[in-house]
């Protein structure tokens, strides 16, 4: 069982993302793919992108077992993050923390064999990082991204739902319905859970993160002195991975490629995924990152995108006027 306690402050400091968190979605649908899941949910995907896996794969999944202890700094807080920024944060993940996890994996798994190239993961080696990293992009890329804005239109969904109870019932409301398990009698949430153990909020808040991978329990991090997030299950559209489920990305943003041109057009729509840097939105729309750059700064001259630095690199999202213009909504002009 897991217990969640909560403090007045923890409630005012609990909020509900409005976005899937990349890196958590990585890590939960492999638990899919690992698990063999034909059902009626996943059944389908899981068919569609089994040919396309690509080989780096093998890396994170001796990582993120289906069952039992999860390395947690495979997916870094802040949640909600872009997965340029989560990826460099795990990038740049402590040795100690490293060996200090993979320690951990060892008591809770005693029936898994990590694979001899942890060691030298333990070791600090940060080619290993940064290749776990790109093993983690190249799947996203590959199996996530043609999918994701069904995915994060099922998270918004799940949000507004939220928000709607909190308004007519509270968070009683809210946290008595995340989950069929869940049991709220303030202070403690409780929640049927693997493994026994208790999260102390302590006036930090809580993250409650939906999760369109995640399918039978919620999930949290191992370690209480990480940022605190819930990441509970979600509803799902009916035949969600079907190529009929939604308008194809080509017919979608045809109107725009009149207005913008085919590049300017697809690097608006890869923006709508959310925040993204220079080089993920190339690879996305299969340019170099020289002509996205130059069609970015098009783009953002025109009001469509924001850009700001982040450490050594520039993440673009989408304005109020690229979102109107992406969804096809009346806008109103900056003055």
């Amino acid at each position: 069982m897991l217990r969640i306690h909560f403090t007045g402050e923890d409630l005012a400091r609990t909020v509900v993302a409005g976005t899937p968190d990349p890196l958590w979605e990585v890590s939960i649908s492999l638990h899919r793919l690992q698990r063999r899941d034909t059902s009626v949910v996943f059944g389908p995907w899981r068919s569609q992108v089994l040919p396309h896996i690509p080989p780096a794969v093998r890396l994170l999944s001796p990582l993120a077992p289906p069952k039992g202890y999860c390395l947690d700094f495979l997916t870094p807080p802040p949640s909600g993050e872009s997965l340029a920024v989560q990826t460099h944060v795990l990038r740049s993940t402590p040795r100690t923390v490293v060996r200090a996890e993979l320690d951990e994996f060892r008591r809770q798994n005693p029936g898994r064999r990590l694979p001899s190239w942890t060691t030298r993961l333990a070791a600090g080696e940060s080619g290993v990082l940064n290749r776990l990293a790109q093993a983690a992009t190249s799947y996203f890329d590959a199996c996530l991204h043609p999918y994701w804005e069904r995915i994060a239109s099922a998270v918004t969904q799940d949000r507004m739902r939220r928000t709607a109870l909190l308004a007519q019932g509270g968070w009683e409301s809210v946290l008595a319905g995340l989950h069929p398990t869940a049991r709220w009698r303030y202070p403690v949430l409780e929640l049927d859970y693997p493994v026994d153990q208790d999260l102390h909020l302590q006036g930090r808040g809580l993250m409650l993160q939906p999760s369109f991978f995640c399918r039978y329990q919620p999930t949290s991090f191992f370690d209480p002195d990480l940022p605190p997030v819930l990441v509970y299950p979600i509803e799902h559209p009916a035949h969600w991975a079907s190529p009929h489920a939604s308008p194809a990305p080509d017919e979608t943003v045809r109107p725009l490629k009149n207005l913008l041109g085919a590049v300017r057009a697809r690097l608006l729509q890869s923006a709508g995924d959310g925040t993204a840097t220079t080089s993920e939105l190339a690879r996305r729309v299969h340019t170099t990152v020289p002509n996205a750059s130059r069609h970015l700064t098009a783009l953002r001259e025109a009001g469509l995108i924001d850009s700001r630095r982040h450490h050594n690199t520039t993440l673009h999202t989408l304005t109020p006027l690229g979102a109107a213009l992406l969804n096809g909504r009346p806008a109103r002009l900056p003055a």
